[in-house]
């Protein structure tokens, strides 16, 4: 019995240390064939669009009901101190620096993320994807690097348009529902906003633009055959990008901030 158990014991070792190098090895591959000419260009443009235009009424969305809950609960806790006049500051260096960057991929990571994912495992299933290797194509150049690159561009404008709609829906709740002044409002922002803490911003938002496309088109790319397996793969993608997004945001903090 305890040999068995050992047994099951090293092959479930074995196997996750045999993805986590196909995981590695599909990151070095994508890496090299965006490096590398020939570049799809007009898929990406098309991806850009699918990723970052598609996405904006979602992040619009969420960005203003973010700030406008931040603005709500924000005013109520400074306002036991008496200090209002940072209501300002509060709202925005908490978008910018922490739950702009968190929740904008989030979200991307739900809506293109998925889709991304269970495009690219549909091409599995049907053999596609084989079919494009046999015509001599590399599905990494037409499937995986302008997914990767798109992402890499849309997510800090998605990023930035989120912060600045959340700021807005701040301004809404803080100055025209509560009464806070207009001027007190931004001018506090413009004293403690600096460049770090947007360029910290951008960072985060690029990393997790990265992450986003890898295993959302890791998991697509080894997805099992049918159509539950293209389900299954969605999934864990979603899941798996929400987990890494969470824990790599510590780790960019820790360094940045």
């Amino acid at each position: 019995m305890i040999q068995a158990f050992l047994e099951r014991l090293g092959s479930s070792g074995l196997r996750s240390l045999r993805n986590l190098g196909q995981f590695g090895l599909f990151f070095v591959t994508t890496v090299h064939c965006s490096l590398t000419p020939p570049i799809k260009f007009q898929r990406i443009l098309k991806q850009i669009w699918f990723i970052g235009w598609n996405s904006l009424l979602v992040i619009c969305l969420t960005g203003l009901f973010t700030g406008m809950v931040l603005a709500l609960q924000g005013y109520a806790s400074l306002k036991r101190v008496g200090s209002e006049a940072f209501l300002g500051p509060l709202v925005t260096l908490s978008l910018v620096r922490e739950l702009g960057p968190v929740l904008c991929s989030l979200m991307v990571a739900g809506r293109a993320g998925s889709a991304i994912t269970a495009e690219i495992g549909i091409m599995r299933v049907q053999e596609q994807i084989d079919a494009l290797e046999l015509m001599g194509l590399n599905p990494f150049r037409y499937l995986v690097v302008p997914n990767l690159l798109a992402s890499i561009l849309s997510l800090p404008v998605l990023g930035m348009i989120f912060n600045i709609v959340g700021i807005f829906g701040g301004y809404l709740i803080g100055v025209r529902l509560l009464g806070l002044n207009e001027g007190t409002y931004f001018n506090e922002i413009r004293n403690y906003l600096e460049w770090n803490d947007i360029l910290g911003g951008i960072y985060k938002l690029v990393s997790f633009g990265i992450l986003i496309a890898w295993i959302s088109c890791f998991k697509g790319f080894h997805a099992s055959r049918g159509a539950e397996g293209v389900s299954a793969a969605t999934t864990s993608a979603v899941v798996t990008t929400s987990v890494a997004i969470l824990v790599w945001d510590y780790f960019v903090t820790s360094v940045v901030f």
